[in-house]
C-alpha cells in the first residue's frame, strides 16, 4: 500500500517541474480557448488567469517539497 501512496507523494522539485509543464501547456490550450471565445480583452484577461494560476499552484508545490525536506515530516 505504501508503494501505490509514493505515486501520488510529490517528494522533490524536479517532480513539481515535471508537474507544472502539462499544468502549464493545459493552460495556455485553455487561455487560448478564452481568446476564441472571449474576443478582446477579457479573453486576453482569462489567459493570464489561467497561467497565472498555474504559477500560482508550482510556487506553492515548491514551497511545501523546501518544507517536507527541511522539517522531514511525511
Amino acid at each position: 500500500m505504501k508503494k501505490v501512496a509514493r505515486l501520488f507523494q510529490i517528494k522533490t522539485k524536479v517532480e513539481v517541474f515535471l508537474i507544472t509543464y502539462p499544468l502549464a501547456l493545459g493552460a495556455v490550450k485553455r487561455g487560448q480557448e478564452y481568446m476564441l471565445q472571449y474576443p478582446g480583452k477579457i479573453g486576453w484577461l482569462f489567459l493570464a488567469l489561467t497561467c497565472g494560476a498555474v504559477f500560482l499552484a508550482s510556487a506553492k508545490m515548491l514551497q511545501a517539497v523546501e518544507l517536507q525536506q527541511m522539517f522531514g515530516q511525511e
